[in-house]
């Protein structure tokens, strides 16, 4: 698939399922690695990211296959600790193997991690961690080489920034480790408290899920039980479809959508002018023809508004009555949506790198737009769900990163659009 083709002017209606998080997906995934028995994860998202951590899985050494609803992950074959460059060099979440591998291993050898260009993203804090935990680091020929001569040990660890990337890493490798680690100013993102939940699963003992102080009681090298368990449903996915349904003045009901971690969002789309409620099946969403646009809209982490769905957000604003300054505070390059956007005719003012104002027009124009990031061009999709005529998204594989098949669940929500 190289191009999403769709025909705007169509208000979303009816019923979306809400696919598994892959930002809860990829951590798991990554943790199985620390059991001495097979796991059961169910309700993989099938998107990119993951085909690619199995790919990962796999060069380790483990077994695993696609089951019927989810992912079985046997890693007891598991020997080595240096990994593909094809399958670490296109995905930033492959950095969370370092703590698993490091805690299975003692070692691991890999390339830098990619991903998608929204900022400098920097490992440092995660180095910086796993330093005091023991861990010793080295380059070799643009690789990055990293040993736990002495093993792994527990450490007092208080991270400048709640980075999710970097808790989730030292709690991968706190997990195995000789002694107590105490994680403070931890993320508190709901992806953190699944990767705690599946971990605890297996016996892990952790303090404190949920909150910014995590305190992991290490198994001094003794590995994990194997456990089943469910991956909860995609916030940003149904935040994805929640901006569609602002965006085109809709009816839509989020089937399985985790209402409880979407706080922030759906206090966003009571001020754009939707009316919400909780049903049993998820979040029914009903929204006005045109939204309106609040003042002000910052992203932060959680529990504020998150960075993931700052580019829907922006989109679904282009066609509202306002005006809206937009912040963006965790990433300097999340805005990189705003020149395809006013291509199709948005009014959007770029104040700097983390700031641009965005004033409500009364048409946008289908164009053919290039996606530099998967939340990007899901954005731009939405763009053309409001446009008029025919809207061209390329760079599709960015999208196929985050969302099993996002034209499949746009058309049963009434949406004209095909992949080609």
């Amino acid at each position: 698939m190289d191009s999403i083709h769709i025909q705007g002017g169509v208000s979303l209606q009816g019923r979306v399922l809400i696919q598994g998080s892959k930002n809860a997906a990829l951590p798991i995934l990554a943790a199985s690695l620390l059991t001495k028995e097979t796991s059961c994860i169910r309700n993989c998202p099938r998107i990119a990211d993951v085909y690619r951590m199995v790919s990962l899985l796999k060069s380790l050494g483990c077994e695993v296959a696609w089951v019927d609803g989810g992912i079985r992950v046997n890693p007891v074959c598991v020997c080595g600790g240096e990994m593909p460059e094809e399958a670490i060099t296109g995905m930033r979440s492959s950095l969370c193997l370092l703590g698993a591998v490091l805690g299975r291993c003692g070692e691991v050898v890999m390339e830098h991690p990619g991903g998608c260009v929204i900022g400098e993203r920097p490992i440092d804090l995660h180095i910086d961690a796993l330093k005091k935990m023991g861990v010793v680091f080295e380059e070799e020929g643009g690789r990055l080489r990293a040993t736990a001569p002495g093993g792994i040990h527990g450490a007092r660890i208080c991270l400048p920034i709640a980075s999710v990337g970097a808790t989730e890493n030292i709690l991968l490798a706190a997990a195995l480790a000789k002694g107590d680690t105490l994680i403070q100013g931890a993320a508190r993102e709901p992806e953190v408290a699944a990767l705690c939940a599946y971990l605890s699963e297996c016996g892990a003992r952790i303090e404190g899920a949920g909150s910014d102080r995590l305190c992991v009681r290490g198994s001094c090298g003794r590995p994990l039980d194997g456990a089943q368990f469910c991956i909860p449903a995609d916030r940003i996915v149904a935040g994805t479809y929640l901006f569609g349904c602002i965006a085109t003045g809709g009816n839509v009901l989020l089937a399985d959508a985790p209402v409880d971690q979407m706080e922030a969002a759906l206090r966003v789309a009571v001020r754009m002018g939707s009316r919400w409620e909780r049903a049993r099946e998820g979040i029914y969403v009903q929204s006005p023809p045109r939204p309106l646009l609040p003042e002000k809209l910052r992203t932060s982490p959680h529990p504020g508004f998150p960075t993931d769905m700052q580019s829907m957000a922006l989109a679904a604003m282009t066609k509202g009555k306002g005006q809206c300054l937009i912040e963006e505070t965790i990433f300097e390059k999340r805005f990189r949506v705003v020149e395809p956007l006013r291509e199709m005719g948005a009014d959007i003012e770029t104040l700097n790198s983390r700031k641009v104002s965005v004033r409500g027009v009364s048409r946008l124009v289908g164009r053919d737009v290039e996606a530099g990031e998967l939340r990007g061009g899901a954005a731009l999709v939405l763009a053309g769900l409001m446009a008029e005529g025919v809207t061209r998204v390329y760079g599709v594989k960015y999208i196929d990163r985050g969302y099993e098949n996002i034209c499949r669940d746009l058309r049963e929500l009434g949406a004209r659009i095909v992949s080609v």
